[in-house]
């Protein structure tokens, strides 16, 4: 896909040619052998193209088509790297990092699309034309897409609907390529028409990751590799941006719908596309080696604490304590680390608010999916050009108690506006959802003790931690386990003081018990039995039976 490939003839004389140029040496060379390593020290940089000629003989020679046959990308991924690694270090040629990574996705592409076209299809041809057809686009479309650019208004072409666009961009490109002489049938033409679409209306090569419901990650390192998270694996794709410029372009376009902005002086942006998926994006000199993209997908299904005890996230049994604890109001605190399913879980709790109650989401990039019809969604703001008008979470926190809120729910609880989210929960806003980034509920609170430390305001330690053991009433505990599965590991209450210690009781935890022949591990959720601190406020809302037979 990233050009034709040399005939195997072809191939083995440039090779040849590549070598001879490499021993080749002039008059008085033996007079000159001492000053060789100085001379091998300062050795030009070897291009990509250069490399990949003497790199395929080694890749044909160690994975045929045996070998790589049922194979993942990132396996398939892994023995590249080293080939190529061990290959450049043998012919004594310098690559840099980032032309080396770039080399290993190239040649992962083409032994992928071997695989397609000499797998046997359905139909006979049809893998074989499918890979012709993505070669001859992507050679098709440097050449293209600049003349497209200059026939075309990009404001008017903005406003059309896809299919007016669609149909206006067949007819110029038709005259293109025509002008240009480059033949392509008409299934290409197609697909290139949508390629197109996507880049000036979408997220451009992100598009089908967009749409794949599958995949729930996309991250993008860069132009030249993708990788997504599908069923909590990660997996190298064959997508690709043209260039840098092509990914700060996709970028740009992200945060503008947002009101925001990346550039040199604000390399660093949280954002969010029109559907709710969440984006970080960090652009260079920080990001080294170009443009990354992080996107965080919005799940189309609607998770409930009952489709998780199905999924096996939690049990039923857990499901139903979750279910009172959120319809008895109590303080939760949602703990678990990056991609662990906190803000799932959260949106699963939020599900058990009463209809008729007002709730405020503070969030730095909305996401929360709340089903309620009485929602506020406020979202944090950043410093403009000239460092003014930031509004902070702590900012909303602080404006969220003169809106009478009835829930607060705090998208990530990340520094000073934990003593805030404190007070407001010791202050009559029962029911207050938040999450944190920890390991163990126990190290949730010691975090939230410190980000308290943050604000600004000198409490003793003894205080804070009161603070917390009153306003705090349960920890749920997530995790993604090595199978890529993720679960409530624990359901921990917080029971009062002893000294000047938080004491806590948990009420279920998740026993891991081996690992089965299909890769996925075995466990069981464990009720400890105790009966839980809050039962007196289950009662007071008519379900503390319903409690105590599902503690068991």
């Amino acid at each position: 896909m990233f050009g034709k490939r040399d005939s195997e003839g072809g191939l083995q004389a440039r090779i040849h040619a590549l070598n001879a140029r490499r021993v080749e040496r002039p008059a008085g060379a033996h007079a000159a052998a001492p000053a060789q390593p100085a001379r091998d020290k300062a050795r030009p940089e070897t291009s990509v193209e250069e490399a990949r000629l003497v790199v395929e003989p080694a890749i044909a020679a160690a994975m045929d088509a045996t070998a790589v046959r049922g194979k993942s990308r990132s396996e398939i991924g892994r023995q590249v790297d080293e080939i190529v690694r061990a290959t450049l270090e043998q012919k004594q040629m310098t690559m840099s990092a980032l032309n080396q990574r770039d080399l290993v996705t190239l040649l992962v592409n083409s032994i992928v699309e071997k695989q397609k076209r000499d797998a046997p299809a359905a139909e006979p041809g049809r893998a074989a034309q499918a890979v012709g057809s993505r070669a001859a686009i992507d050679e098709a479309i440097p050449r293209i897409y600049p003349l497209v650019m200059e026939r075309i208004d990009p404001e008017v072409a903005a406003k059309l609907q896809r299919t007016e666009l669609a149909r206006q961009l067949q007819a110029v490109i038709g005259e293109i390529l025509i002008e240009q002489k480059i033949q392509l049938n008409q299934l290409e033409q197609r697909d290139l028409v949508t390629v197109l679409l996507d880049d000036m209306l979408g997220l451009g090569p992100l598009e089908p990751l967009l749409a794949d419901e599958t995949i729930s990650d996309i991250m993008a390192n860069g132009p030249k590799q993708v990788y997504i998270e599908r069923r909590g694996k990660l997996e190298l794709t064959d997508v690709s941006f043209r260039d840098n410029a092509h990914v700060m372009s996709v970028a740009t376009r992200i945060v503008t719908q947002v009101g925001r902005r990346i550039d040199e002086s604000t390399p660093l942006v949280d954002a969010r596309l029109a559907d709710g998926s969440r984006v970080n994006i960090i652009a260079p000199p920080l990001a080294i080696d170009g443009t990354a993209i992080s996107i965080r997908k919005f799940s189309k299904k609607t998770i409930n604490l009952d489709s998780m005890a199905k999924s096996g996230s939690i049990s039923p049994e857990m499901a139903v304590v979750l279910k009172i604890a959120a319809r008895s109001r109590l303080n939760i605190l949602i703990s678990g680390g990056t991609g662990s399913g906190k803000t799932t879980t959260l949106n699963a709790m939020s599900q058990m608010i009463d209809e008729g109650e007002r709730i405020c989401t503070i969030e730095d990039a909305a996401e929360l999916q709340l089903l309620q019809p009485h929602v506020v969604r406020l979202e944090t703001r950043p410093p403009n050009l000239e460092g003014k008008g930031e509004i902070t979470m702590r900012d909303l926190v602080k404006n969220t108690l003169r809106m009478r809120p009835d829930r607060i729910i705090l998208g990530e609880i990340r520094g000073a506006e934990a003593l805030d989210m404190l007070q407001a929960m010791n202050t009559g806003h029962d029911g207050s959802l938040c999450t944190i980034h920890a390991n163990r509920p126990r190290e949730a609170l010691t975090r939230l003790e410190n980000m308290v430390g943050m604000s600004g305001v000198n409490l003793p330690a003894k205080a804070v931690r009161q603070q917390i053991a009153a306003a705090v009433h349960m920890v749920i505990q997530v995790s993604r386990m090595r199978d890529g599965a993720r679960r409530v590991t624990g359901i921990t209450e917080i029971v009062g003081m002893e000294g000047e210690i938080i004491t806590t009781q948990d009420l279920f935890t998740y026993q891991y018990e081996g690992e089965g022949a299909d890769g996925k591990l075995q466990g069981s959720f464990k009720s400890s039995g105790l009966r839980p601190h809050f039962t007196p406020r289950a009662e007071y809302y008519g379900l503390d039976r319903a409690l105590l037979e599902a503690i068991g």
